[in-house]
Order: structure tokens, then sequence, then C-alpha cells
């Protein structure tokens, strides 16, 4: 039986405004020198000459952005989902900032493997990172993790939370993470959203996690309490009548 979300397209759609893009954070950002050096690192490891495995556990399902053979579930051990970092810009502002999915240590994380075809192998981590992250300290690194798909193990390249990085929240209780998710806005779109389009596609997928269904269910709350403080505010102060007739 399929499982009805509480946060729907419309309830975002109500809070959801279009948001004018403040440029790139006041700090340091990667030169093209440095995404080489991180993509040269990372394939170092790597048989030249071999497909390699892309774990996606957000965005990365509904907006790959990557040019892949297959797509099959799979399973990391040693590290969760979480909204575990702060973003002050594309889903937040540095007024109001946001939080964003990351590979946080413990625990396990269900999600999709992409094969990246090895022909392009390159181009397509150097695409990927700079999709991924920009300033420095990186906030969601790449490095190899081990996955489980079926009964085969294989290493995939997965984004892991960077605990060092000052953007690190740690543990949030959930309802200080519903707050900020509910609020959150930025040029790219809403935190809310973002909660949405993970929430969906896990579910279209038959992964089910525990953890985001309850933050779905509070932001869902906050919004749709939002929306019931608002028509209650305008039942109580209607507009005057002279404002209405111009």
């Amino acid at each position: 039986m399929k499982r009805q979300m509480a946060l729907t397209a419309e309830l975002i759609a109500r809070y959801q405004s279009a948001m004018r893009d403040e440029g790139p954070e006041p700090c340091e950002h990667h030169s093209p020198g440095d995404y080489e050096a991180i993509v040269s690192t990372m394939l170092a490891s790597h048989p030249q000459g071999q497909d390699a495995w892309l774990f996606a556990y957000g965005s990365l399902m509904w907006k790959p952005e990557v040019e892949y053979l297959e797509e099959r579930r799979a399973v990391v051990h040693g590290w969760h989902r979480a909204f575990c970092f702060r973003i002050y810009r594309h889903r937040g502002t540095l007024r109001a900032p946001g939080l964003m999915l990351a590979l946080d240590r413990g625990g396990q994380c269900e999600g999709i493997l992409y094969r990246l075809p090895s022909t392009s192998l390159h181009a397509q981590l150097a695409k990927l990172f700079r999709r991924e992250f920009t300033v420095k300290p990186i906030n969601s690194k790449p490095r190899w993790v081990t996955v489980t798909a079926g009964t085969r193990r294989m290493p995939a390249i997965a984004f892991v939370m960077n605990r060092a990085s000052p953007a690190y929240v740690g543990k949030l209780a959930m309802a200080q993470k519903a707050d900020i998710l509910a609020k959150a806005c930025g040029h790219d779109g809403s935190c809310a959203e973002y909660l949405f389009n993970t929430v969906s596609h896990l579910e279209e997928r038959g992964i089910h996690d525990r953890y985001l269904w309850q933050l779905q269910q509070l932001v869902a709350e906050r919004l749709g309490s939002a929306h019931s403080c608002a028509l209650d505010a305008a039942l109580q102060h209607p507009p005057d009548e002279a404002e209405t007739a111009l």
C-alpha cells in the first residue's frame, strides 16, 4: 500500500517565492586546479579503463546530471543520510541558512547506484564535483565507500560529511531541523521542496527512510500551521473597505 505524504507540492508552493541569487558566499572557493587535483586523487585508486559506481542518496536521485549505463538499489553501511550542514546559497541565504543532506557517520543508508562509463569518467567527475561543492573546506566531500547491491559488494563514490567543516551542525533535534527546513528558501527553491523531492523519489523506488518520513510530516505541520495562522490573521484584520475599493 502506497504511503501518503503529509508534505505536498501544493503546500510547499504556498510559501516558496522567487528569490534573488545574492552571489557566492564570502569565503574561499575552489579553483579549476583544485577540482582537477581532487578528481585525480579519486581516480588514482580506481582501475584505469573500468566503469565506476556513484552512490546517490539525495538530489542525485532526481537530478543526476551524469551519464550512466545502469541504475540499481544499494546499501552503504557505516553511514546514514542526514540533514547535517548549513547552506547559505541555493536553498538558503546568509540571513536565513538552510540545511542540506550528506552521509554522516554511523548506521546505514539505502540509495541508488549509477554505473558511470569509463570513457567519460574524468569529465563527469569534474562536472559533478563542481556541482556538489564550491567552498573551502569542503562540506560534503567525495570518497570511496563500500556498498552492497544484492549479494554483491563493490566500491562506489559517495559524498560524505566533513565534520571539520564549520557548516556541520551535528545532531540537531528533529524539531529544530523541521523549523529550518520549513522556512529556508533560496534562488534554487526551498529546503521543503528538496525534502519533498527526496522522499518522493525514495518512495517511488520502494525505499522508505523513517528519518526523512518523520521530517516531512513535521515540516508539513509547520507549513500547515503557518497557513492557518495567516488565515486567522486575515479574518481578524480584514482589509479596509476603502482599500478594497481602490
